[in-house]
């Protein structure tokens, strides 16, 4: 126990100095977050296994298990740990001891790596599979997955969120454009109902709490909605206003799974001694263009090669990725992000755009692995918390998007938010 609390002391101190700096909040706003704190950590991925596309969200008591995987760019190998702690509804540590809603161990040596082959960039690549031999959930809810160095606690090099559900509730609901959207249309309305005959909910507004998320994205997540009507074994959330997300427009994209030609929205590939650069086809803002229906990922990227390698985790090479946004003049007020998976749904230094005044364009330089990815350009107002997409890509009801649903439950005995339902409806695939 005295472990656990030393390392969740540096965990929030580190969280807090990343969060709050500049940003205006409060201490006890503080949440833990999907993060990465490192600059030799790349390429996180979490997902169910066998589902690369797949959230991190588990079944309690199935057989499937999660994966995490990441590569660590110093070239040399690291002795890691992990440790798993729940969570509350609002992503703060829980009152419950590790015994209670873990069988195992609370920390636990990180011991599957392999180093890279035939790369250009040399790097360890690591994976870890939760449940495990070592540590197995007992309860629903959510928890944070935390890595730091073995022999230095105090070096937090990534956390990443998951959930497990115990589906006790049936979510069901359609996704549409939306029905109070007086200015430019390009809003979409998410009304769901929970139906619960097998469990009982005496006061729902205080017992239940549900999370709407768009796709991958925590920044503007809904987590304040009330059922509008309480029915015999049913809440419904059919708002008009509440329940409104910008629908945005659908992702850029780019392939970069070959060094042996350009992939779609290549410019060029080149080899400046000792490493590759990929220069990406010059961009456009949207946001003054008809909307355009194709497939993509919704934000999200995967590891892959067109070259002839047998595995992709270690034998896939890294880039340096070179975006281009022009423009006729810099956008006052505010600053311009790459977002996406490939920036961890999140805006900070490696991903903010500068603006080259010779060329009057954004630039930036990613180093990303291998693979096909998705992205978008983002906006944020100088003060503000808040991102802007529709700026420079657009918003349209029309847009695919995904929205993932969670339900949790604590009645008035309860000790912990337990995780009672989960579903995800697309706004182009309707039930």
């Amino acid at each position: 126990m005295k472990a656990k609390l030393c390392l969740l002391s540096v965990f929030l101190y580190i969280i807090k100095t990343l969060n709050c700096l500049g940003s205006g909040i409060a201490p006890d706003e503080v949440q833990f977050r999907d993060a990465v704190f490192s600059d030799d950590i790349r390429t996180v991925m979490f997902y169910v296994d066998g589902d690369v596309q797949s959230a991190p969200v588990l079944e309690l008591n199935s057989d499937a298990r999660l994966l995490l995987k990441f590569d660590d760019l110093s070239g040399n190998v690291k002795s890691y740990s992990y440790s798993i702690i729940h969570c509350d509804f609002n992503w703060r540590e829980s009152r419950l001891l590790s015994s209670e809603y873990l069988d195992g161990f609370q920390e636990n040596p990180l011991n599957d790596y392999v180093s890279s082959i035939n790369t250009t960039f040399s790097y360890i690549n690591y994976q870890l599979a939760i449940p495990n031999d070592d540590v197995q959930l007992k309860l629903s809810g959510n928890y944070i997955l935390v890595v730091f160095e073995t022999d230095n606690r105090d070096k937090i090099v990534l956390s990443r969120r998951f959930q497990v559900v115990e589906p006790m509730v049936v979510v069901d609901g359609t996704v549409k454009r939306a029905s109070f959207d007086p200015f430019k249309g390009g809003n979409q309305e998410v009304d769901f109902t929970i139906r619960h005959p097998n469990l009982r909910i005496q006061n729902p507004r205080e017992e239940v709490k549900v999370v709407v998320m768009q796709n991958r994205r925590w920044d503007n997540a809904i987590t304040n909605l009330k059922p509008l009507f309480i029915r015999q074994n049913e809440l419904s959330y059919d708002y008009s206003k509440e329940n409104v997300f910008q629908g945005g427009n659908e992702f850029r994209y780019f392939d970069i799974r070959t060094r042996r030609y350009n992939g779609e929205n290549v410019g060029r590939i080149e080899f400046f001694r000792p490493y590759y650069h990929v220069t990406l086809l010059p961009d456009e803002v949207r946001s003054n263009k008809a909307y355009r229906s194709y497939g993509e990922m919704n934000g999200n990227y995967v590891v892959e090669s067109q070259d002839r390698i047998k595995d992709t985790d270690t034998e896939c090479d890294y880039f340096f990725v070179h975006f281009t946004l022009p423009l006729e003049a810099p956008l006052a007020g505010g600053k311009v992000y790459v977002f996406g998976a490939l920036s961890n749904w999140q805006v900070g230094k490696s991903s903010e755009m500068t603006w080259n005044f010779e060329h009057s364009a954004y630039e930036l330089s990613l180093l990303l692995k291998q693979g096909y990815y998705n992205f978008e350009y983002v906006y944020m107002p100088n003060g503000s918390a808040k991102l802007d997409d529709s700026n420079l890509e657009g918003s349209f009801w029309e847009t695919e998007n995904d929205y993932r649903i969670f339900v949790y439950y604590r009645d008035v005995a309860g000790t912990y938010d337990r995780l009672v339902g989960y579903s995800i409806l697309n706004s182009r695939k309707q039930k």
